[in-house]
């Protein structure tokens, strides 16, 4: 059995109570970190850990709290990203519902080594349950003296908030969502400054996604050198994967980083293989903005080596033949889906939540939806393909935000690794109505590249 660290109280019953944690071991990290460690020492325990951010980008966070500014007489704030609304991830949502006092707890060693006393947990607004759990862990939090003024008699003051956002994926970005806290309309701010410069309220903040703050628990618990064996290279510790698509057992899973890709789709400690007997064709691995992988190229590499679920290894031969780990919303697709049609239905979502600011992004994935939606209904030719890949490229890279870049890798990608089923919809405008392209070649073995 994989190791757990986050997850490993998950089935005890009534674990989101402050009681059971307690007796599970909870809220040690805090008395650990504010009665024999210095903040200075937090920050060196989380570097020394090779925690990297568990959002998306994959940056070390120790380096990142390194960065925040420390002024005299100006306050400095840590914020919870909980606005997870990447297609295909619900892993922090799973943590906040089942587990909430693992995010409080993270939340109060985390702002312990900032220098913070006033936090916030910015929380999607459609998660209206899991905002009740949390502002219910927080009372509780409070009534046992871990939140509040001078936390465990140490002289630490540390008040924490959670505040709904409007439900828009842009505030997903950390500058869009910290000017939605502040109460202004969420776009994204030009960098430089950065937040760690000039945050929320013009102020030093760092801004971290919720497993990345409630890794910090088990690494102060164990010690940074503890979590950093666990995993291979840089890629330590463990990931929460949120597992959907055509799978016999789609959820929430904790892996060790560094499990093969085909161990984590077919083993039964993990997914347990395609549904309904079927053949694997395609994965998005890390959400819906990363490139998506047809089934010879996500179980191994063009060099014919196990893909691995790592960051180096998923990222391995780049965007020509890999892809990233992302938020870990791995998506499997079974040998009925139809890539044309996923691809559309994932541009009419990023054309949606643009927040049109950028011309690029504001414009181009308005052409990118419809011009999806003339190859998928029938109605497209052979020089839409190539119009697809022309805008996207200049969607890519031109925008203020990754929004842009998540808009356009995953139109890029579908074109690079499944042009022939773009061309067979073209060529077969009807009958692409009544059926799918099938699973063709895309789980072919590769020859390996020398």
């Amino acid at each position: 059995m994989a190791r757990k660290l986050l997850l490993t109280h998950i089935d005890v019953p009534d674990i989101q109570t402050y009681e059971v944690y307690r007796q599970k071991g909870g809220y040690r990290a805090v008395e650990k970190a504010l009665k024999t460690l210095t903040p200075d020492e937090v920050v060196e325990e989380v570097k020394t850990s090779g925690l990297r951010g568990r959002g998306g980008a994959g940056f070390p966070t120790g380096m990142k709290w390194s960065f925040l500014a420390k002024p005299e007489g100006v306050p400095r704030y840590l914020v919870c990203n909980a606005d997870e609304s990447e297609p295909g991830t619900f892993k922090d949502r799973y943590l906040m519902t089942h587990i909430p006092h693992a995010l409080i707890e993270g939340m109060i060693v985390s702002s312990y080594a900032l220098g913070a006393h006033m936090s916030y947990i910015y929380v999607r607004g459609e998660m209206m349950p899991q905002i009740r759990i949390l502002e219910r862990a927080i009372a509780e939090a409070k009534n046992a003296g871990f939140l509040g003024k001078n936390i465990l008699g140490t002289g630490y003051d540390l008040e924490l908030y959670v505040q709904p956002g409007g439900g828009a994926y842009i505030c997903g970005e950390e500058t869009a969502l910290l000017e939605s806290l502040e109460g202004k309309r969420g776009n994204p701010r030009i960098k430089p400054p950065f937040p760690a410069v000039s945050g929320l309220y013009n102020c030093p903040t760092v801004v971290n996604n919720v497993e990345s703050i409630a890794a910090t628990v088990p690494i102060i618990n164990d010690g940074g050198e503890e979590y950093a064996k666990i995993g291979v290279g840089r890629s330590t510790g463990t990931k929460l994967i949120s597992a959907g698509g055509n799978l016999n057992r789609p959820g929430v899973y904790e892996i060790e980083l560094g499990v093969p890709v085909e161990e984590f789709i077919y083993s039964d400690e993990y997914c347990g293989g395609i549904a309904n007997g079927k053949r694997l064709k395609a994965v998005v691995a890390g959400g819906s903005s990363v490139p998506i992988l047809p089934a010879n190229l996500i179980v191994k590499t063009l060099t014919g080596e196990p893909r691995l679920m790592t960051y180096e290894s998923l990222a391995d031969g780049g965007f020509q033949s890999g892809t990233m780990l992302g938020s870990g919303g791995f998506i499997a697709f079974d040998e009925d889906q139809c890539i044309v049609r996923n691809t559309w239905n994932f541009t009419r979502f990023y054309h949606h939540e643009s927040c049109g600011q950028c011309s690029p992004c504001r414009e181009g994935t308005g052409w990118m939806e419809k011009v999806l939606h003339k190859l998928e209904h029938g109605h497209g030719s052979s020089s839409d393909i190539d119009l697809l890949v022309n805008v996207a490229k200049n969607i890519e890279g031109n925008t203020i935000c990754p929004l842009g870049d998540a808009a356009a890798w995953p139109v890029g990608s579908a074109i690079r690794h499944f042009r022939d089923e773009f061309e067979w919809h073209v060529a077969h405008g009807q009958e692409a109505q009544t059926r799918n392209f099938g699973l063709a070649h895309y789980a072919d073995p590769l020859e390996p590249v020398v």
